[in-house]
């Protein structure tokens, strides 16, 4: 199974927001850190913003912070909310009629087994696990230990 890239970086900007220590951060600052582009950034944070994992403030001096407690967020939530499809395999359809062991192939049922397996391992770690014990990960992200903001290069 592969992640699509708007998973990847929803998981990403969560990171960043973690790093951030509760700080706003900017979607410019982060799109900078991640060398993407805003545009493509905001429109991932609407499922997070729609789940309550960010909370979005309006204005000059607006921008986004985790919508609670970076160790409340598993990776298998945010999977969850970016990603549209799970089928590994073509009889994971809904549509699934070509075959005609559908109804009782082991391949079906083991790869339902390895799903599951992956989403067990996804909701054993949380955001705050990806960020605690990095020291170098404020730093890599570019934000400044004392304002929270990139640092300009």
């Amino acid at each position: 199974m592969r992640l699509t890239r708007q998973t990847n970086y929803a998981i990403r900007i969560l990171m960043y927001c973690a790093a951030n220590d509760g700080r706003l951060s900017r979607i410019p600052e982060i799109a900078a850190a991640y060398s993407v582009s805003e545009l493509f950034l905001f429109k991932i944070l609407q499922p997070l913003v729609e789940n309550g994992f960010v909370q979005t403030v309006r204005g000059r001096n607006g921008g986004v912070k985790l919508g609670k407690p970076a160790t409340d967020i598993t990776l298998f939530d945010v999977v969850r909310v970016t990603e549209e499809n799970f089928a590994m395999a073509e009889c994971f359809e809904n549509d699934a009629t070509e075959c005609p062991l559908v109804d009782s192939c082991a391949l079906n049922s083991a790869l339902r087994q390895a799903l599951g397996a992956f989403f067990e391992v996804l909701a054993g770690y949380t955001i705050a696990d990806l960020v605690k014990d990095r020291p170098d990960m404020r730093n890599l992200l570019n934000i400044n230990e004392t304002t929270g903001h990139a640092i300009a290069n």
